[in-house]
């Protein structure tokens, strides 16, 4: 054996000048939407108008010289028009909650991503920035040749024009916002003034640069990519869920035409592959590829497709909303409805029936106030000054109403049980009777109220014994009867 290293053979692989080296991330494309008018188009916009409308007009309509709807969080108080909730009616907040959710399962069920397509503030805000782009731009080819082109003072000011109006809008949406849980009009002032709290106005920013961002440029990056919806969806869907479909067997194979030209002579599809499906679908997909996550199932390629066949002559609903069922076995319109309610649909339902029933229920039988008793852990039992066994609580009690309300206390289960109460009024305490004097909580507001109970030493046994607090409205007439227990200590 050879004492010296051994050389080491190394190979070099020459690459190719002609080699083409891909990638593992492919850059993202710009989709350039083009406009479109048609059926769904026109019912994609009526939503917009429609849930706009609520979003930005609603904060601003006064209810008994309040905001209609607002969710004080300093205040601790939901104001939902007539309703007034408080954190302790958090289980109306979940079951909401779960019937949107289960709502979300039923329209999937029923029409794919119909959400998506029409209602999704994501949507929507496109649209709207979409549009503005469009007004200050120009139209789908002018917006690309004018990116394309090089930097000139009418495409900078073009640029800076759009910029300002989505961020003026943006900055108007997140006011408005903050405007549901600061009331609008006070938040109005304060901005007027520039008087505005660090947390609104960092919520105002934070909101404004979400819209700014999603809308005007994630887009539809959103929706293929940080949407969770777009990846279980799929689990809703069968064979007999609404979605824009393309008609393969009608279209394929697929050619350009003259409209003049018979496409059975040319042994043709109805498609021409003209392309503008692609063009308008705000995700950029191709529908004739079949079912994709990314379809938000808006319908423009639908609009746009039935307008090219009435170009052409040709029978509409090439690219429409159908079934898989629909496609394969050539259903009509009457046995697509026919299928709609299906075992799922039919669940669904029901238990969103009975979910809004029993929450619609719950709050027509619901008492506008609430009370909570809580024993005094300081002092457990003791004897007054006159010689009497003292038990001491601390009532709350929550005025759901918009109305300055009037409460009576009463406590029974055990004989000859005396309250002494502070009037919260500053008046003389309540002394040995069981509703002596009203004790008042001012509308939408919570009062605290202590509460002596007093009863001769050497009546009851040891122990506990239950005792139960009655306090009714003196206006309405309710009654909430709250349980608690009367301490005897030992000897």
């Amino acid at each position: 054996m050879s004492d010296k290293p051994s050389a080491r053979k190394v190979s070099v692989t020459t690459v190719p000048l002609d080699t083409v080296v891909a990638s593992l991330y492919e850059a993202q494309q710009k989709i350039y939407p083009r406009s479109i008018f048609g059926y769904f188009t026109k019912w994609r916009w009526v939503m917009v108008w429609i849930t706009q409308l609520f979003f930005y007009v609603v904060p601003w309509i006064e209810w008994s010289h309040r905001q209609a709807l607002l969710f004080d969080l300093n205040a601790k108080r939901f104001y939902i028009f007539k309703l007034v909730l408080y954190p302790q009616d958090l289980i109306y907040l979940t079951a909401i909650l779960i019937v949107s959710a289960l709502s979300l399962f039923l329209f999937t069920a029923i029409a794919g991503r119909l959400w998506c397509g029409f209602t999704c503030p994501q949507t929507v805000y496109t649209e709207i920035f979409l549009w503005i782009e469009a007004k200050v731009e120009g139209d789908r080819a002018t917006r690309m040749r004018l990116d394309n082109a090089t930097t000139s003072f009418k495409k900078l000011l073009k640029k800076i024009t759009k910029h300002f109006l989505w961020i003026i809008f943006a900055l108007w949406t997140g006011f408005t916002f903050v405007g549901y849980f600061t009331p609008i009009r006070e938040l109005f002032r304060e901005f007027i003034q520039i008087n505005v709290s660090p947390w609104e106005t960092f919520w105002v920013g934070f909101y404004g640069f979400a819209t700014y961002g999603n809308a005007g440029f994630l887009r539809e990056q959103v929706c293929k990519y940080m949407c969770p919806y777009a990846r279980f969806q799929s689990a809703m869907f069968d064979d007999d869920t609404l979605m824009v479909t393309y008609n393969e067997a009608r279209g394929e194979p697929r050619g350009g035409r003259s409209s003049k030209v018979d496409s059975s002579s040319l042994a043709l599809g109805s498609c021409i592959d003209c392309s503008l499906c692609v063009q308008v679908c705000p995700t950029g997909i191709d529908i004739r590829d079949g079912l994709q996550y990314e379809c938000i199932n808006c319908g423009a390629c639908a609009d746009v497709c039935d307008n090219v066949m009435d170009k052409m002559g040709y029978e509409r609903g090439l690219i429409k909303f159908s079934t898989q069922n629909a496609i394969t076995k050539n259903w009509s319109s009457q046995q697509i409805l026919q299928h709609v309610l299906r075992p799922r649909v039919l669940i669904y339902a029901a238990i969103i029936t009975l979910l809004v029933t029993a929450i619609a229920s719950s709050l027509w039988f619901r008492i506008p106030f609430r009370v909570d008793v809580m024993r005094d852990r300081g002092v457990m039992a003791r004897l007054s000054e006159d010689g009497k066994l003292e038990n001491v609580y601390r009532l709350q009690i929550m005025n759901g109403t918009e109305n300055e309300q009037h409460y009576l206390l009463s406590v029974a289960g055990i004989k000859d049980l005396a309250i002494e109460s502070e009037d919260i009024n500053g008046d003389d305490k309540l002394k040995n009777s069981t509703h002596d004097k009203s004790i008042v909580v001012k509308p939408a507001e919570s009062r605290s109220v202590i509460v002596d109970l007093r009863i001769p030493d050497g009546v009851l046994e040891e122990g506990s014994h239950k005792i139960d607090f009655e306090i009714k409205s003196v206006e309405t007439g309710d009654a909430v009867t709250e349980r608690s227990v009367f301490l005897v200590p030992r000897n």
